[in-house]
């Protein structure tokens, strides 16, 4: 299914390619996903496509440093970015897509707060 997405002004726009029939979406209690709500839906790479607002992103590390989170400049959203847990993929923000309801997720919660040991439960 191709799903549409971006910020809330509308400068950074972006198309994905979901494959999964019903995809597996993190529900992360992080120190950042917590209080910005994000819901992790993970695009591989070549699925993604950035068609505007490059200009407009602005990054932010913390932590590890391995994950980029890029918020759109002008109003602050972070619509995707690029996680540590999953470097093949951008994680979408399921709020930032423009029609999430047509999509059938399964949303599983996440223990970013304690990220090694929830990692390690994810690969296995």
């Amino acid at each position: 299914m191709e799903v549409t997405g971006g910020c809330h002004c509308g400068a950074v726009r972006f198309e994905a390619v979901v494959r999964a029939a019903r995809p597996q979406v993190l529900d992360c209690n992080c120190s950042i996903c917590s209080k910005t709500g994000f819901l992790h839906l993970f695009v591989p790479h070549d699925d993604f496509d950035l068609l505007t607002g490059r200009d407009a992103l602005v990054s932010y590390r913390f932590g590890s440093g391995l994950a980029e989170h890029l918020f759109c400049g002008i109003c602050g959203v972070k619509s995707f970015y690029q996680p540590r847990s999953h470097p093949d993929c951008w994680s979408v923000n399921l709020r930032a897509l423009d029609d999430a309801e047509a999509l059938d997720v399964d949303i599983v919660p996440f223990d970013g707060r304690d990220w090694e040991k929830a990692k390690a439960a994810l690969d296995e």
